[in-house]
């Protein structure tokens, strides 16, 4: 006999509220081991073809490594330390940038400058806030993340857990099919369907998205001849999975950064915005379409405001496992609402009568 719905409401949300408290007390504990199962996560599907292709879990398992080995040995040797050095000289020059821009403004515009005026409070005001702001970030950083211990751990644990992962996923998802409730099994089988379908098409194809944009902005900026080529291109790529934002973030830090490097050379500074301009077309055309597809169902407004919230709560790992999240609330909803449009409720006895 099935339990009653209340008791099983009952049972679900103290599954929810336990794991609620386990994400908030042991955060920085499994961040790892979240890191290592997104990444076990996302290379799935190419263990799958491998196995298609007439290898086993294990060969299929090793070859990834091998593979993810050698990318990361070539990335450390040629690409990290150029990026570090980027990143370094950009967070010197920016402070510098800034005071020309108020130079450039207090020649033009003296009046937004006067001593008690609306404007100059404003000003001294954000100036205040991004400083407290950075030194917060930053002593949070030192504090943590940076940590040499932290950093080891994150390099030896996470790939353990990312191929033990990879190695047991299909033998994990299968066990955790068998203890589904009975009577709810087919129900549950069908959300998860379609909540990986979303994961799939999201994280992969962003991931995938993020990963051409950001080495296009890359290559295109250091050919233009940016300085900051390289880190400007990281940037915009890293935060492409959001909608618009990586375009006008890196946008703006990269024709701030051409104002500051060519000015007087309008044909370079067109140059600088000519690339995200068509970085633009060929993700909002061809890439995105392609590699994501128009019925993903993550809304950006909802994306934004579950990163707020489980950042917020849960720190790091919050952010991390806020985009599963949401794409599981999301599908769910979708799930309630066809179950509502199909009710008595929302059909009403006249339906019914019909009927």
């Amino acid at each position: 006999m099935a339990l009653p719905a209340q008791k099983q409401l009952k049972y679900w949300g103290i599954a929810a509220v336990v794991f609620a408290v386990v994400m908030w007390a042991l955060g920085d504990v499994l961040l790892p081991f979240v890191l290592g199962a997104a990444i076990a996560y996302l290379i799935d599907p190419i263990a799958d073809r491998l196995e298609d292709a007439g290898l086993s879990r294990t060969a299929a398992t090793a070859t990834i490594t091998v593979a993810a080995v050698l990318l990361f040995v070539v990335m450390l040797l040629v690409v990290v330390p150029t990026l570090i050095y980027q990143m370094m000289d950009l967070a010197r020059v920016l402070p510098e940038a800034f005071n020309n821009l108020r130079e450039f403004a207090q020649q033009h515009a003296p009046s937004l400058f006067d001593e008690g005026s609306r404007a100059q409070q404003t000003i001294v005001s954000i100036a205040q806030t991004l400083q407290s702001k950075a030194i917060a970030v930053l002593e949070g950083v030192v504090g943590s993340a940076v940590s040499l211990v932290n950093v080891m751990v994150l390099f030896v644990i996470v790939p353990v857990v990312a191929v033990y992962l990879l190695l047991d996923w299909d033998r994990m998802v299968a066990r955790i099919d068998e203890l589904l409730p009975r009577d709810h099994a087919p129900t549950i089988r069908h959300l998860a369907g379609r909540i990986d379908k979303v994961l799939a098409s999201f994280i992969r194809g962003m991931g995938t998205v993020c990963l051409i944009l950001g080495t296009y902005y890359a290559v295109a900026l250091m050919v233009v001849g940016l300085n900051f080529g390289l880190a400007v291109g990281f940037i915009a790529g890293l935060v492409t999975f959001i909608p618009y934002l990586g375009a006008l973030i890196g946008g703006a830090l990269a024709i701030g950064l051409a104002l500051f490097q060519f000015w007087g050379d309008w044909w370079s500074i067109g140059m600088v915005a000519g690339v995200f301009v068509i970085g633009q077309v060929v993700e909002g055309n061809f890439l995105t379409p392609k590699l994501v597809g128009n019925s993903v169902g993550l809304h950006p407004v909802w994306l934004l405001l579950a990163l707020s919230v489980f950042g917020a709560l849960f720190g790091f790992v919050g952010m991390l496992i806020a985009v599963p999240v949401a794409a599981a609330l999301g599908v769910i909803a979708r799930f309630l609402v066809e179950q509502y449009l199909d009710s008595r409720l929302y059909q009403g006895k006249a339906h019914n009568d019909a009927d």
